[in-house]
């Protein structure tokens, strides 16, 4: 196991760095003092762990295939941006456009995420992705949405605390959305369907939550002792009529 500093260093030296041990037959390195630096992991193929600590900048692991990514810390905005394969771990909150077109692989935070999570997410071909949210999110979750799955768990909220913003679901086409908990409140974008899930529904998702608990340490039995909300788009093609002639 390689250890790189990344105190002081620039977002282009240390992706130098991490790319050189990693062309050069490494397979897991732990990356300290990350303080904003952008773009690590991004377009790197392969199964290499790489474990970081401190805060990474935007487009973490973004057109990543196949890399286990795991983050002692929070991180920024566009987190798996168009990633194809691979594992994203975030133990604290991320921000704005987490799986910004994400069309493989797996996102996990523990916490907290920012506006527009989800946006673009479409599954590819065998591929369909998944992200999965411990805390609540904001507005526009899940906009324009055409494949794969997103379940955002509300776990810790405060007495009053909303678990979601405003808007989700807007222009959703595609994929799936779990919500645990209700959505008193919440302005729900008019191509979404609120339903029940099915009981295959709820045999994945505990397949999907045990996989969250086991990263985090949490109880997976507890998360699902509450009841979810699926939503799916009402049409497929929301938009199509405004240019048909």
């Amino acid at each position: 196991m390689k250890k790189i500093n990344a105190r002081g260093l620039g977002y282009r030296e240390l992706n130098e760095k991490i790319r050189s041990l990693l062309d050069n037959g490494e397979d897991e390195l732990v990356i300290e003092n990350v303080n904003g630096q952008r773009y690590i992991g991004t377009g790197i193929q392969g199964k290499a762990r790489l474990k970081i600590y401190g805060v990474p900048g935007n487009n973490l692991g973004a057109l990543m295939d196949g890399l286990h990514i795991e983050v002692h810390g929070n991180a920024q905005d566009g987190v798996g941006n168009t990633m194809n394969d691979g594992t994203v771990i975030i133990h604290g909150h991320a921000t704005d456009i987490a799986g910004y077109s994400m069309r493989g692989g797996k996102i996990f935070v523990r916490g907290n995420v920012g506006y527009r999570v989800g946006i673009h997410m479409k599954a590819f071909k065998e591929k369909s992705p998944l992200i999965v949210v411990g805390g609540r999110a904001g507005d526009f979750l899940g906009e324009y949405m055409a494949g794969g799955t997103l379940v955002l768990l509300g776990l810790d909220l405060r007495p009053g605390e909303r678990l979601v913003g405003n808007y989700l679901a807007t222009g959703m086409h595609g994929g799936e959305i779990f919500i645990r908990g209700e959505l008193k409140g919440v302005f729900l974008g008019k191509e979404a369907q609120p339903l029940e899930p099915s009981r295959e529904d709820y045999e994945r998702l505990k397949s999907i939550v045990e996989e969250f608990a086991s990263y985090f340490g949490l109880d997976s039995d507890r998360i699902l002792s509450e009841s979810f909300i699926k939503l799916i788009p009402l049409n497929r093609r929301p938009y199509g009529n405004l240019y048909a002639h």
